[in-house]
């Protein structure tokens, strides 16, 4: 009598990304999966243009990837969301990157490692590479009134100051494996039962911050945020904010104030929400001058 057929491994990690006219640099992230692990993650690209994008379609569909043509612009952390939505259920880890990322061989599994290892660890972070080779500093602080002030008043003119090192974490060594408050989202492992407790993404948070908000949430639950310097990853840049400047930094300032009003909500603290809102605004014009 013939033995039973061995049933099909189930997928446990999925890559998910969002295009935006990525096109250009889709290609190369995709070509980067293959190796990141001894097991075939799912590929998920999300596209946040309403109308579609014919040719992100073409280039998942040659390189084994999911298209999920999305109905407006949710926004990255919205996407992500929705393409979350249609994985099985058999994922346990997403992996959650830009399209402008390039993937190291094992570079999954390394993070993966570090998950498996405590049901406590929410996300993991690789080293991120810029495209010169230098180590972006993506395991950083929550930012707290002290450091998020100072480092918005005095980062751009004086990037040594300590609110700015307190809140990147730059007193850690890039080699060591260490917990911090949240990831970059330009690349993150996210334990998909502790996701879907968040309930996903704050998609109140269009463009920046998602990973700021994410990690926090994480730690208010009990999860840990852990940088795992053995995976890396190169993040040539943010492509799809380059040819706005100016919307994309009042963005970021808009992201910035939101989060920490949200972090500071408590009634008592309306003038503290106050003073923020005022002092962003104010640098946000003054980033945006400094352009033309």
């Amino acid at each position: 009598m013939a033995p039973p057929p061995t049933p099909a491994l189930q997928p446990r990690a999925a890559i998910v990304t969002v295009s935006y006219g990525s096109s250009d640099v889709l290609p190369g992230f995709l070509q980067s999966v293959p190796g990141v692990s001894a097991e075939a993650p799912i590929v998920v690209v999300a596209d946040n243009k309403p109308e579609g994008d014919p040719v992100v379609a073409e280039i998942a569909g040659a390189n084994r990837a999911t298209y999920l043509p999305l109905h407006s612009n949710l926004g990255y952390g919205g996407a992500i969301n929705a393409a979350v939505e249609t994985l099985p259920s058999s994922v346990e880890w997403i992996l959650v990157s830009n399209p402008d990322v390039s993937l190291t061989p094992g570079a999954l599994d390394a993070l993966m490692a570090v998950g498996d290892a405590d049901r406590r660890v929410g996300s993991v972070g690789p080293t991120v590479l810029t495209a010169e080779g230098e180590v972006y500093p993506s395991a950083r602080s929550v930012p707290s009134l002290r450091t998020g002030v100072g480092h918005a008043l005095f980062g751009t003119l004086w990037r040594e100051n300590p609110w700015t090192r307190a809140y990147r974490n730059e007193t850690q060594t890039p080699v060591d494996r260490r917990d911090a408050g949240w990831l970059s989202g330009s690349c993150v492992l996210v334990r998909r039962s502790a996701f879907a407790e968040l309930g996903g993404f704050d998609t109140g948070f269009f463009m920046y911050f998602e990973d700021v908000d994410l990690g926090y949430r994480l730690g208010k639950l009990g999860y840990r945020n852990v940088y795992e310097p053995a995976a890396r990853v190169v993040h040539t840049g943010a492509h799809s904010t380059t040819n706005d400047s100016s919307r994309m930094i009042s963005a970021h300032h808009d992201s910035a104030r939101r989060f920490l009003t949200k972090k500071y909500a408590a009634w008592w603290l309306w003038p503290v929400r106050v003073t923020l809102t005022v002092g962003l605004r104010v640098r946000s014009a003054l980033v945006r001058r400094s352009l033309r």
